[in-house]
């Protein structure tokens, strides 16, 4: 780790943690956290909280947008979002505090800047403890996104938390052919198995939709590479789909870059210009994938992905919803 003197803030905190277990090529670290819920002021999603019981992901997508948060713990190295995994320190007292601080009508983004039911889940069970410790919680919005097909495991707690609450569970697939996957997501969940926890969940009661995101421009963006994930979707019960092109930070160029020069040689530096100047892709092309995802979903007959918050009623007296 770096100089501890001269560490700061949420880099300190990363610091002062421990050891917890380490795996082939994984360190899992112990993360003193002061509060679970943060407060999200970005105007492209629709979150009000976002939580993220883990930092860093093991999954190893070489387009993951969320590489920059390790630069916060001072760990600037390429490789350390995905081989040193901070599981955040948890007590349901403190986590029950903080949801009673909620109003009604907040929406919570649970993953959104690092998968939690990545394989570290199924060790520390942050993500299950959360859910547990939010029984109480009343007229909320909870979206939920991964990758991985160990989220059907929290069946039960999702379709408890739906009682009181609008709860839906989005799975990414960016691509159903395997070889493909394997190189962009290298250590993720095969599709199929993802798809197969949609129809768990759904088969549980659960809302559960499939996003194609990110789009990678000429690897993933075809018709029938789209089409064939709307088609899995659908039949594993998905009642939403959608997808959005890819965008790449600067922690993510440093990533992608050099594996698109390995791996796809005639496509790296059509990517460099395209993304040499902004994270965000302009002109025609994003709309250009808009219209294809809209017509493959018609076609398909599965409705777009809904991220609108719920109305929720006020309770008689102007009580809270909450526990």
């Amino acid at each position: 780790m770096q100089d501890f003197v001269k560490l700061v803030g949420i880099a300190r905190q990363a610091a002062e943690g421990s050891v917890l277990s380490e795996k082939r090529r994984v360190e899992y670290r112990s993360l003193p956290t002061r509060r679970w819920l943060n407060r999200c002021h970005s105007a492209r999603v629709p979150f009000d909280w976002t939580i993220n019981p883990y930092r860093g992901c093991e999954y190893g997508c070489k387009y993951c947008y969320a590489r920059f948060t390790h630069e916060f713990l001072e760990r600037k190295e390429e490789a350390a979002f995905e081989t040193e995994i901070y599981a955040k320190d948890f007590t349901a007292h403190s986590i029950q505090a903080e949801l009673r601080t909620l109003r009604p009508g907040d929406v919570i983004g649970l993953g959104t800047a690092t998968d939690p039911y990545q394989p570290v889940e199924r060790t520390f069970g942050l993500t299950r403890q959360l859910l547990a410790a939010m029984s109480g919680v009343r007229g909320i919005s909870l979206f939920v996104t991964t990758k991985s097909d160990l989220v059907s495991r929290d069946a039960d707690l999702f379709s408890m938390l739906s009682a009181s609450n609008d709860v839906r569970v989005t799975v990414t697939v960016t691509t159903m052919d395997q070889a493909l996957a394997k190189l962009t997501e290298p250590y993720a969940p095969r599709p199929d198995l993802r798809l197969k926890a949609v129809d768990e969940l759904v088969r549980a009661g659960v809302k559960a939709g499939v996003i194609a995101s990110p789009v990678l421009p000429l690897l993933t963006d075809s018709v029938q590479n789209l089409s064939a994930i709307a088609r899995a979707a659908k039949a594993a019960g998905a009642d939403q789909f959608g997808a959005n092109v890819l965008f790449l930070k600067p922690s993510a160029r440093r990533v992608f870059f050099p594996f698109l020069e390995k791996r796809f040689p005639s496509l790296a530096g059509r990517y460099r210009k395209a993304y040499g100047k902004s994270a965000y892709l302009a002109g025609n092309y994003p709309r250009h994938i808009q219209d294809r995802v809209n017509q493959i979903r018609l076609q398909i007959g599965i409705p777009a992905r809904d991220l609108t918050r719920v109305p929720i009623a006020e309770p008689s007296g102007g009580q809270m919803l909450l526990f």
